[in-house]
């Protein structure tokens, strides 16, 4: 698949001050709010006067409201200002092969909606209908006419555009390779629609409301489909030239291995993925159609599940080694559709190695970590997307 345009840039020079403006001033009250006018003047170097006037046109909108007087020292109280979280939802859904998933959060990221649906197939016609329907569930009876729709964020497998390893195995989506899901989904949800990545809205929900909040620099391998890298280095998500940036799946851990899909052989997915739990176990005559089933296999402490984790972890190991080396970041998350208990047995199974410039004495975080966003990580990063996009300014591009 190809995807065009998937941010737009405003137009004129005056509109996109305009909008970076009102994107400074939503990012300074997100980051400190309480707060006031003449701080916010302060630290984004605008004049308390167009603070005024953006933040009166931000009232308008909902986006902004009163957050009471606080004094600071002599002269009168200082009126502060918050967002507003029920002022403006966005929605998050996420496409795999065998199903899609919701979610609806508000403008502080909080869950008001999720849901899941089956998929029979994976065919554009058949994602529109059910992309529809999870629509008109998350926003029925919660978004009346005073309640901003910012628009979706629409998350898939990649990669992106007709590459090497497009259409390669259980993780890929058919009927998609000439499509511009962006275009299908707008007009599709009736809406601003921003296409992601899976891992990289996985990487940012858990920046939104998980265990990388108040991380700058880090990484998120994701079990979804198949496996993706979350790529965040100093607040800003890492895409490629194409979009394809993190397909770890496919990078070779064991020279002349298992016979991926894509071609190649010794792929990191061929090992440590739900792919591979999934072959493993019906090898033993044991299918597997969720997560849920990979969990109730777990409590049982199926034989055939504990040695495809004990296989697993090296592999994995070695790709964290490598994700180390490559980005330096703060921690490596492991989460997506795998159960807790499943992705806490992996990462005590870890033995990583030495040789890495996560190796390192007083470290503030774990070198790997679970997130805590669970199985709809993909989903409310969607949505998450869209409301960074709404908050975060860009430097605007030269015409």
């Amino acid at each position: 698949m190809k995807i065009s345009n998937p941010r737009r840039i405003v137009g004129s020079n005056a509109e996109r001050t305009r909008l970076h403006n009102r994107q400074v001033v939503l990012g300074h009250v997100r980051e400190r709010q309480p707060i006031g006018r003449a701080e916010i003047a302060r630290i984004s170097g605008l004049s308390t006067q167009a603070v005024s006037n953006i933040i009166a046109e931000l009232e308008e909108d909902r986006l902004l409201i009163e957050a009471g007087r606080q004094s600071e020292g002599r002269g009168l109280p200082v009126l502060k200002y918050r967002l507003n979280a029920d002022g403006a939802v966005a929605l998050g859904i996420e496409v795999r092969p065998d199903a899609m998933f919701g979610a609806l959060v508000n403008l502080e990221g909080e869950t008001l909606f999720t849901t899941r649906e089956a998929l029979p197939d994976n065919a554009p016609s058949t994602v529109v209908s059910v992309a529809r329907r999870i629509r008109a569930s998350a926003l029925e009876g919660r978004c009346g006419k005073t309640q901003k729709i910012l628009g979706a964020g629409v998350v898939m497998p990649g990669p992106f555009g007709k590459v090497g390893i497009s259409g390669a195995g259980q993780s890929a989506l058919h009927g998609w390779e000439d499509s511009d899901p962006v275009a299908v989904f707008e007009e599709a949800l009736d809406m601003p629609v921003v296409v992601e990545n899976d891992a990289t809205a996985a990487a940012v929900a858990e920046r939104v409301r998980g265990v990388a909040t108040g991380l700058r620099t880090f990484c998120f391998i994701y079990f979804g489909a198949g496996l993706g890298l979350g790529v965040v280095a100093e607040g800003e998500v890492q895409r490629g030239a194409f979009g394809n940036a993190g397909e770890i799946g496919h990078v070779i851990v064991r020279p002349g291995g298992r016979l991926c899909a894509c071609g190649n052989h010794g792929c990191l997915e061929t090992y440590a993925s739900r792919i591979a739990a999934r072959t493993r176990l019906a090898g033993a005559g044991i299918e597997i159609g969720s997560a849920s089933d990979i969990e109730n296999l777990y409590r049982a402490g199926n034989a055939h599940l504990m040695e495809w984790i004990d296989e697993a972890s090296g592999p994995l190991s070695q790709a964290v080694g490598l994700i180390e080396n490559l980005f330096d970041p703060e921690t490596v998350i492991l989460g997506g559709a795998m159960p807790d208990a499943v992705l806490d047995h992996l990462i005590a199974s870890l033995d990583l190695p030495g040789g890495s410039v996560a190796a390192r004495a007083g470290r503030a975080t774990p070198r790997v970590q679970r997130g805590s966003c669970g199985r709809l990580t993909a989903a409310l990063g969607g949505a998450a997307l869209v409301i960074h996009d709404t908050i975060t300014p860009r430097i605007a591009a030269k015409t």
